[in-house]
C-alpha cells in the first residue's frame, strides 16, 4: 500500500532534508586537517555524542528487526537494547580513558599499541569488509523494504536516494558533518516513533488493551533456556559479549567518543546514549505488538510499515517518514566515515606515512566516494537478498565479535597478553565462526546427519557466542604464557596497571571532581532504572 503524502507532510520531509544539507555543508567548509575531518577536531561535547551513538546505532534494520521481532516474539528482543545501557557504561568508565589518552583515531591503531601489527592489520581488514559486505547491504536492503512499503519507491531508487543523499554531506563535512546531523535526526527519529506509538496505543485501547490481544508471554521478556531465539542464558552470557563487541570495540560506534573533548564529556555523552536506548523497547519493540493485535493478517517484517500505511494521519505522516529516513541515512553515514577513516588512517597512512593533513584528508573524502559507488553498483543485488539471508547477516556478529572482544578485555586487564596471543586469539574465532556459519547455511538446506557437526549448526547463537569467547580467550591466555610477556612499551599507558605511565595531553589528563560525581550519580541511576525495568517485564 502506498503512503499519500499531501503538502504539509512533503514540507515536513523537505525541510528535513534543507537542515541535514545545512549542517553538512556547513562543516565542509571547517574541516582542513585529518583530525579534524575524521574526529571532528576533539571538540565535540557530551551531548552531541549521546546523540551519535544512538542514531548511528537505529536504522533501518531497527525498523524491520525490533518491531517484526516484537510482532513474532514479544518483548524478548528488547534485551538487546536494554543490555546496550549497561555496555554503554563499561565503554565510558572502562575503555573511554584508555582510548582518549592513547590519542588514536581507530580501534586498530589502538590494537596495534596495545598487540602489534598483526592485529591492526586483522582487525582493520574484517571491519572493512563487514562494513561494505554486510552493513551496508542489509542497511539498503531494510531501507529499501522499509520505502518500498511506506512511500512506495521501488527498491532500486529507495536505495540510490539513501546512498546519494548520505554521501553527499558525508564526503563533504566528515565527522563533524556525521555528528551534529545526528544531533539533528535523534530528534527527528525518536518524535516519528513516540508518535506512532501513542496512536497505536489509542487504537488498540492503551497497555491493557495490548495486553488483552496478544499472547500472555509477549510481556515476559526472559525466555526458558530451551527458546531457540532468546534463551535467557544466551541473553545473560552471550548478549553482553556482542554489546561489548559492538559498543566498546567497534569503530563504526567508538569513533564519536573519540572526537570528546575531554574524558568527562565522553563518558557523559555514553551514559545519556545508555538512557535514549531504554526507548526503542517502548518506540520500536511495542509497535511491533501493536501491528500484531491491530492487523493479523501482516508477517513480522510488515509490522511496522502496516502502522505507518494504515493507522498515520495526514499532517504526521511527514513527521514519521521523516524519522524513517533519519534512521536510515544516520547509520548509512556512520558506516561510510568509519570506512573511510580505517582506510586512509590504518590502510594509506601507514603505507605513505610522509603525506600531509591535506593529502589525508583528501584522500578520506575519495575513499568515501568510493564507499558511495560500491554503495550504488550493490543496488542490483539487492534483489538477492532474501529475508532468510537478511537474518543471517544479522547473526553474523555473534560469529565474528567474541575474539575481538576477548583481545581487547583482556588488553586492559591483562599485562601478560602478548601479541602471538591476541592473533591466535583472533585466528582461531574467525575460523570457527566462519566454520559454523558455513555449516549453519549448508545445513538449512540439507541437514547435517553427523550429531557434532549438527549440534555446531544449530546451537543457538547467543550460546555459541559464548563458546567461541571462552575458546578465544584461553587460546589468548595459553600462547601468551607459553610466548613470554609482552614489553613494557607495549603495555605502558594501555593497561590498567601502567594507566599512568604515560602522559596524555591536557583535556585528558584529569576529570573535573564535580562532573565525575555526576557521572557516577547519573550511572547508577541507569544501572537502577534497568534493574527495575527487568523487573516489570520478568
Amino acid at each position: 500500500m502506498m503512503l499519500n503524502l499531501s503538502w504539509v507532510d512533503l514540507l515536513i520531509i523537505f525541510l528535513y532534508f534543507g537542515i541535514i544539507f545545512s549542517i553538512g555543508f556547513y562543516f565542509s567548509r571547517r574541516e582542513k586537517t585529518s583530525t579534524e575531518y575524521f574526529l571532528a577536531g576533539r571538540h565535540v561535547g557530551w551531548f552531541a555524542i549521546g546523540a551519535s551513538l544512538f542514531a548511528s546505532n537505529i536504522s533501518s534494520e531497527h525498523f524491520i528487526g525490533l518491531a517484526g521481532s516484537g510482532a513474532a516474539t514479544g518483548m524478548a528482543v528488547g534485551h538487546f537494547e536494554w543490555l546496550a545501557s549497561l555496555v554503554l557504561l563499561i565503554l565510558g568508565w572502562v575503555f573511554v580513558p584508555f582510548y582518549l589518552r592513547s590519542q588514536v583515531f581507530t580501534m586498530p591503531e589502538f590494537l596495534e599499541r596495545r598487540y602489534g601489527s598483526a592485529s591492526r592489520w586483522y582487525l582493520t581488514t574484517v571491519s572493512i569488509l563487514a562494513y561494505v559486505l554486510t552493513k551496508i547491504s542489509v542497511t539498503l536492503f531494510a531501507g529499501g523494504l522499509l520505502l518500498k512499503q511506506v512511500v512506495g519507491w521501488d527498491m532500486y531508487t529507495s536505495a540510490v536516494v539513501m546512498v546519494l543523499t548520505t554521501g553527499v554531506y558525508t564526503i563533504a563535512g566528515g565527522l563533524g558533518a556525521v555528528i551534529y546531523t545526528e544531533l539533528i535526526q535523534t530528534f527527528v527519529l525518536i518524535a516519528g516513533a513516540v508518535i506512532i506509538t501513542i496512536l497505536g496505543l489509542l487504537e488498540v485501547g492503551g497497555f491493557s488493551g495490548l495486553r488483552a490481544s496478544v499472547p500472555p508471554d509477549f510481556f515476559h521478556m526472559f525466555k526458558p533456556m530451551s527458546d531457540p531465539n532468546f534463551p535467557w542464558t544466551g541473553i545473560v552470557f552471550g548478549a553482553p559479549i556482542l554489546g561489548i563487541w559492538y559498543w566498546c570495540t567497534d569503530q563504526f560506534i567508538v569513533q564519536r567518543v573519540l572526537s570528546a573533548k575531554s574524558i568527562d564529556h565522553a563518558r557523559s555523552g555514553t551514559i545519556f546514549a545508555g538512557f535514549l536506548k531504554i526507548l526503542p523497547v517502548f518506540i520500536l519493540v511495542v509497535p511491533g505488538i501493536i501491528a500484531r493485535a491491530l492487523y493479523p493478517d501482516i508477517t513480522g517484517d510488515q509490522a511496522y510499515p502496516a502502522l505507518v500505511t494504515r493507522l498515520l494521519p495526514e499532517g504526521l505522516k511527514g513527521i514519521v517518514v521523516a524519522g524513517l529516513l533519519a534512521a536510515l541515512m544516520s547509520s548509512l553515514a556512520s558506516c561510510f566515515n568509519s570506512s573511510s577513516t580505517l582506510f586512509t588512517i590504518d590502510v594509506y597512512r601507514k603505507w605513505k606515512p610522509e603525506v600531509s593533513e591535506r593529502h589525508l584528508v583528501l584522500v578520506g573524502r575519495l575513499a568515501t566516494a568510493v564507499l558511495v559507488v560500491l554503495g550504488i553498483l550493490w543496488v542490483p543485488f539487492i534483489r538477492y537478498i532474501s529475508s532468510q539471508l537478511y537474518i543471517y547477516l544479522q547473526s553474523v556478529q555473534a560469529y565474528i565479535s567474541p575474539p575481538i572482544a576477548a583481545v581487547f578485555l583482556l588488553g586492559v586487564i591483562w599485562t601478560g597478553a602478548n601479541g602471538k596471543g591476541a592473533i591466535a586469539s583472533l585466528i582461531t574465532g574467525l575460523l570457527l565462526g566462519t566454520l559454523r556459519l558455513v555449516l549453519e547455511l549448508i545445513h538449512k538446506q540439507n541437514p547435517i546427519s553427523w550429531t557434532p557437526l549438527r549440534w555446531f549448526a544449530e546451537v543457538n547463537f547467543l550460546h555459541f557466542a559464548v563458546l567461541l569467547f571462552i575458546v578465544c580467550t584461553l587460546v589468548l591466555l595459553v600462547v601468551s604464557r607459553l610466548t613470554g610477556s609482552p614489553s613494557r612499551e607495549k603495555i605502558r599507558g594501555v593497561t590498567f596497571r601502567h594507566a599512568r605511565e604515560v602522559q596524555p595531553p591536557e583535556a585528558y589528563a584529569r576529570e573535573h571532581p564535580r562532573w565525575r560525581k555526576w557521572n557516577v550519580a547519573l550511572s547508577i541511576l541507569l544501572a537502577l532504572t534497568m534493574i527495575v525495568l527487568w523487573g516489570i517485564f520478568f
